[in-house]
């Protein structure tokens, strides 16, 4: 579970709800149903006209990501790793790491193991690996722009809730109570379409792309780590040129030999 998820949002509810509570404003007038209606089918309508269907269904499915806390490899624990296969090519050759490739748990390093194995160029291990890597981006771009475009359009959907509202309110002006309690409640879907744009989809965007990220960097990481296998690198030399990729902080931790409990040392 990924809590800092769970904590924004809770967060974010508790902001809106005390916000309004603090004001002296009745909470229950978030449970507006034609509010929500415009708000949440609006944005749902947006999307459809905006992208294609294929694209469309990923919605839910990336929405779930980011509550899962996200399954990659340790830098440092990739590190070590490289470093003990470097040291094994060196004394027995690259075929000796055949037995080690059904231990990988991880898809892409262990179709970059395969490749190198076989003896393939190094351009072209490069060449597909990168590509690889290039598609997952593109695909990951294209399910962050779901929920960049959906927090550009809550916010003015919500000024069209907030108009409809008017002009409902507006019709009756025969008891100045009841139409001031209208237009109350013609402003929640302003509200609802703020919260929802600049609290949820749009952050939800970012951390999608924060994900993407991440894992580019751990996937470029092992390319390198690869190639330096390939080209018969030393322990120490694989270990300079992977280290680039880590934080001050997992350098030193390294260096000290500090790690997780049961990664591999070389």
């Amino acid at each position: 579970m990924e809590k800092s998820t769970v904590i924004g949002i809770v967060l974010g509810l508790i902001a809106v709800v005390g916000g309004m509570i603090l004001k002296g404003a009745s909470v229950a007038q978030l449970l507006n149903p034609a509010a929500f209606m415009i708000i949440l089918v609006g944005t749902a309508a947006s999307l459809l006209i905006g992208f294609p269907m294929s694209e469309f269904a990923k919605f839910p499915k990336l929405l779930g990501l980011i509550f899962k806390e996200q399954q990659l490899p340790k830098k440092d624990a990739l590190v070590r790793m490289f470093m003990d296969w470097a040291s094994v090519t060196r004394r027995e050759g690259l075929l000796a790491l055949e037995a080690k490739v059904e231990e990988i748990e991880d898809d892409f390093l262990r179709s970059g193991m395969r490749m190198i194995i076989d003896g393939n160029d190094q351009d072209f291990v490069r060449d597909v690996l990168l590509e690889e890597i290039s598609a997952t981006e593109d695909r990951h771009k294209v399910g962050a722009l779901l929920f960049t475009q959906a927090g550009t359009y809550a916010p003015t959907l919500g000024v069209l809730g907030a108009v409809v509202g008017l002009v409902a309110a507006l019709a009756d002006m025969s008891d100045m109570n009841k139409l001031a309690h209208a237009i109350a409640g013609a402003f929640i879907a302003t509200l609802l379409g703020i919260f929802t744009g600049y609290v949820l989809w749009h952050p939800i965007a970012n951390k999608l792309k924060r994900l993407s990220k991440r894992e580019s960097e751990i996937r470029l990481m092992m390319v390198e780590g690869l190639l330096s296998i390939q080209s018969g690198v030393s322990t120490i030399a694989i270990s300079q040129k992977l280290s680039v990729f880590l934080t001050p902080t997992e350098r030193k931790a390294m260096s000290s030999g500090e790690g997780e409990p049961g990664e591999q040392k070389a």
